[in-house]
């Protein structure tokens, strides 16, 4: 693993100051907030190069125009931290219940109830782009509804502490995504034959001696893991998309159906895992074209970036 894998760059900021910012925006509202969260993600902008560089290199790749325009392409990326310090506050509010059932708009809310009512339980693919804890809101329609979280926990320590300690609210049953096992895997198929799901982000690179491949993303190779995809063909069920991204003062919410490993033959899952795996990140593609701050991958992305990111420079 190289030295700049994400999970390594770890946690930035304490539990004492994102503590204090949730209080700010609880007590003295929204603009407050906005007026302290300024200076403070310039400090974060400022402080980590590596963030800043990945930040940059990517915005650069969907607007290459902002090569010529040094100034404003700081600006940019200046923007995608601040939209990323808005999606913390975002994930806060959503687990303290601040944000109705009404704020989740698009034809994914819909099919998302649906799917829940009918018991089509299955694997969630999603990805570090929006803001997926928004789609909470939904627990109280569905208070029976059965979800577990794959993630990799250890690197999320100071935010989950910081989401138990402020909330107070139910959260869905979290698995570190790096201890799956036989009996987890057994765990993950009778939720899933329950009715439940089973939700893992398919946009970031396993830890240790996880299988990846490189795909095309965005005009360029990146690397994305394999392991949702075969979890897919171990747990034969049907496999879905769910995004949400921030529009105003609410949230759209896709929810699709990706594919289903009910019936795909033993001999043709390594072709129907390159297939899947490629049309996932043409779909992600599409999405952050769309809403370009809101992609949260503050680190060398890109096959090419290893380079950039050894550059001392802005």
């Amino acid at each position: 693993m190289n030295r700049w894998h994400w999970a390594r760059i770890g946690e930035r900021g304490t539990l004492l100051g994102m503590l204090a910012m949730v209080q700010i925006r609880r007590r003295l509202g929204n603009w407050p907030f906005r007026l302290t969260l300024g200076p403070v993600i310039l400090w974060y902008f400022l402080a980590h190069g590596i963030a800043r560089r990945a930040s940059r290199a990517y915005l650069m790749r969907l607007e290459p125009s902002l090569t010529d325009r040094p100034l404003f392409s700081f600006y940019r990326s200046y923007c995608h931290f601040l939209t990323f310090g808005q999606s913390l506050m975002d994930k806060v509010a959503a687990w303290s219940g601040d944000y109705p059932p009404s704020s989740l708009r698009g034809e994914g809310v819909r099919q998302f109830e649906a799917a829940i009512a009918e018991q089509r339980g299955g694997l969630v693919l999603v990805a570090h782009h929006g803001n997926l804890d928004v789609v909470n809101a939904l627990h109280d329609r569905h208070g029976d509804l059965q979800l577990t979280v794959l993630m990799h926990t250890r690197n999320a320590g100071k935010f989950n502490t910081l989401l138990e300690r402020v909330t107070g609210r139910r959260q869905p049953e979290l698995l570190e995504v790096t201890e799956i096992t036989p009996a987890t895997a057994q765990r993950l198929d009778e939720r899933i034959r329950g009715g439940g799901f089973v939700v893992i982000a398919a946009d970031r690179v396993p830890i240790g001696a996880g299988r990846s491949r490189p795909l095309d993303f965005l005009g360029a190779p990146a690397v994305f893991p394999e392991g949702p995809f075969r979890l897919a063909t171990l747990l034969r069920c049907p496999l879905y998309t769910l995004s949400s991204v921030r529009e105003g003062k609410g949230f759209h919410i896709d929810f699709e159906t990706f594919d289903d490993t009910r019936k795909l033959p033993r001999r043709d899952r390594e072709a129907w895992l390159g297939d899947a795996m490629q049309r996932y990140a043409d779909q992600l593609a599409k999405r952050v074209r769309e809403h370009p701050l809101q992609w949260f991958n503050f680190y060398p992305f890109w096959l090419n970036d290893t380079e950039q990111t050894h550059d001392h420079t802005l």
